[in-house]
């Protein structure tokens, strides 16, 4: 084979270029720290860097998305603290409100005080977080969820939606809870009116006690009668549109210790005041005005307390019905309670999930760390020892081509 002077040069000089290249190329290796420079060094390396890249973006919008969420939830957090402790006050003073010995001016000191926590409690509803969103609204968070009206009532103006953000892949957390789930919809008491159709005693006003025995058994029914025996010593009970329709047969009386009759009836209980004398009837319609329903809000009862306490005197027919009433109020306001502890033990659970998710994220993020660096890191020790063979066979290609470009046919001419 034919090998000529600048093919000889031509080759030597590639040689020393590719060499050098190599050296090169080490060196920003070294320099830099990074095993990739380019997508060409290693492409499926390069992919899979670039997934990395895009899942620690991810991490850490998830990380930004959790303390946002835990924000806002310890914020509703803490208002229903203040709603709890507040309701615990109006508790308070409803037992204090039976008290027998207060007179005109005491009752309208705690109605004046029911007053205030009326307002305190709507200020509360209409709460915001830090971003300025009203916190019980559901999905309607720039406008207040509770309106007064001028004549005192309450409208809940939300809707029933319930704010969720993404904190991993596949889970959402809900950080905020509607105001209609939380203080409209509490159950009330009070779902049936009674009164006194003939004789001298009087019957209270009732009392749901059993919820589902209720719905099964009295709901369907329009409105029963109770009638007393003529003796005065049992009693039945038949629906009233239908007297042939008997519900409870020749029941004993038995009074309790306050000397009242007590009577149950699918899940319904009342009180009988005063002597029987015998062949008295009361009535009890199944509820629907906005008293009488089967919910009733938590500013809602606080007013009807309030307003027991402002309207009735010291007459013995207004002691009874104070009595009444504040047993409803005891009740509802015991059951707005349970709804405000039902949602804190849900944020509770949920501030639990955004713990176990962010140590988990955290977990995924350092493993994510650690192989990024064995697809892009540099081995020091590996590169420096190439590195030391490339400058070696560098240098032998630079002798080399210094020889061999020294060689021609004419140094052997004489």
């Amino acid at each position: 084979m034919r090998i000529s002077t600048i093919q000889a040069f031509n080759n030597g000089n590639q040689g020393i270029q590719d060499n050098y290249a190599k050296v090169t190329r080490t060196q920003e290796q070294v320099s830099s720290g990074k095993r990739l420079l380019s997508p060409a060094d290693d492409p499926v390396a390069t992919v899979r860097l670039l997934q990395l890249d895009q899942e620690a973006g991810r991490l850490e919008q998830f990380k930004s998305n959790m303390s946002a969420a835990t924000n806002s939830l310890n914020q509703e957090e803490a208002t229903l603290n203040s709603v709890t402790n507040i309701l615990q006050r109006v508790r308070e003073i409803t037992l204090q409100a039976g008290n027998g010995a207060l007179d005109a001016s005491d009752r309208q000191a705690l109605a004046q005080e029911l007053n205030e926590r009326e307002e305190e409690l709507f200020g509360l509803f209409n709460s915001r977080n830090a971003r300025g969103e009203y916190l019980f609204g559901g999905f309607q968070s720039q406008t207040p969820p509770f309106v007064r009206a001028p004549d005192g009532t309450y409208s809940y103006e939300g809707d029933q939606g319930q704010r969720s953000i993404q904190i991993a892949g596949s889970k959402q957390l809900a950080i905020n809870d509607n105001g209609k789930k939380l203080f409209v919809d509490v159950p009330n008491v009070n779902r049936v009116v009674t009164e006194t159709t003939s004789g001298g005693a009087r019957i209270s006003l009732g009392v749901v006690e059993d919820k589902q025995a209720y719905d099964t058994a009295f709901y369907p029914l329009e409105n029963v009668t109770i009638q007393v025996a003529a003796d005065g010593n049992s009693y039945q009970i038949f629906e009233t549109a239908n007297p042939a329709n008997v519900l409870v047969n020749n029941q004993p009386i038995e009074p309790n210790e306050d000397n009242n009759l007590q009577i149950r009836f699918a899940g319904v209980v009342v009180d009988i005041d005063g002597a029987l004398a015998g062949s008295e009837t009361f009535t009890i319609k199944r509820g629907d005005t906005a008293d009488t329903g089967e919910k009733r809000s938590i500013l809602q009862n606080i007013a009807f307390l309030r307003e027991t306490l402002e309207n009735t005197g010291s007459s013995p027919e207004d002691k009874l019905v104070r009595r009444d009433k504040l047993a409803i109020s005891l009740e509802n306001i015991d059951n707005g309670m349970n709804s405000v502890l039902s949602v804190q033990t849900s944020i509770g659970a949920r501030l639990n999930v955004i713990e176990s998710t962010g140590n988990e994220n955290a977990e995924v993020s350092l493993i994510n760390t650690k192989v990024q660096a064995e697809l892009s890191e540099l081995d020091y020790a590996e590169a420096l020892s190439r590195l030391s063979l490339e400058s070696v066979v560098l240098q032998a290609a630079q002798q080399s081509y210094v020889k061999i470009s020294g060689l021609s046919l004419f140094n052997f001419l004489r």
